[in-house]
Parts: C-alpha cells; structure tokens; sequence
C-alpha cells in the first residue's frame, strides 16, 4: 500500500502532512489514508472521532441520565488501537501533549479516559494539518 501511496502526488503529500504530526507514523499515516480514502470520506474530525471510537454518547432515556458516557463498541476498532498507540507515543514525544496528561491525571481523571482525550487532540491535530495542507507547527516552541 506504501508504493500506492507513492505514486499518488496528493496522497503522497497527505502522508507527509500526517507524518510531520507528533504520534504519527508511516503505518498509522498510510492506514488512516485508506481508511479514509484519502480524507474523502469524512468532512469533519467530529465524524471520523465517532468513527474511530472516540467520541463519547452519553446513555439516555427521555429526560433522563441512565449511565456514564461510554464510546460505542460499533467502531472500526484497527484504527482505535493505531490511534491508541499513536496516542501513547504523542505523549512520550509531545511536550504539550505530555503536560496535558500529567495535568489531567494529577486532576483524578482516569489514564483511559485522558489517553481518549489525546486522542481526538490527535484526530484534531491530522484533520487541521489535511484539511489546511500544511505540515504541524509546534506553537509550544514559540511561547516563553
């Protein structure tokens, strides 16, 4: 799949643009092309966090709330466990990605549920980098 990603110019960008992504690989990068057929599929990173298993629903019955949020069990689960590991990896490599889930533990949030919040960062993170065609720019350099 590697030399079809090659071939392609726009695919080939693509696959640099997701590459320049902290977390990200070349696996994840040419997984998440085909899987997306080449960002074609889905419009917005909303629709492809649901997609992946990221996004939460909440467990209701009219007026009421019957349970915690849970993600669904209906979700492509290939790219939930590449997202997972692009996740734990971003957090090792990603000094901004790093402080939030130090931030977020120290809280009492559970490793799980952070580790889901790093991941729609990182979904958010691929779909600006695509959708604007420009690599990822780490502002944390930049502050003072």
């Amino acid at each position: 799949m590697d030399s079809v990603v090659k071939q392609t110019e726009q695919l080939n960008r693509q696959q640099e643009l997701l590459m320049s992504i902290p977390g990200i690989g070349q696996t994840i990068a040419v997984y998440l092309i085909i899987a997306t057929k080449g960002f074609a599929l889905f419009c917005n990173s909303g629709k492809f966090a649901c997609y992946a298993g990221v996004a939460p629903f909440e467990y209701t019955s009219g007026t009421t709330v019957r349970g915690k949020t849970r993600v669904s069990p209906l979700v492509d689960k290939k790219i939930k466990a590449m997202l997972h590991l692009a996740a734990i990896n971003a957090i090792r490599t990603d000094k901004e990605l790093k402080d939030y889930y130090q931030r977020k533990k120290k809280e009492g949030k559970y490793s799980l549920l952070v580790l889901n919040n790093v991941k729609f960062k990182l979904i958010e993170r691929i779909f600006a980098a695509v959708n604007r065609n420009t690599e990822f720019v780490n502002t944390i350099k930049f502050s003072a």
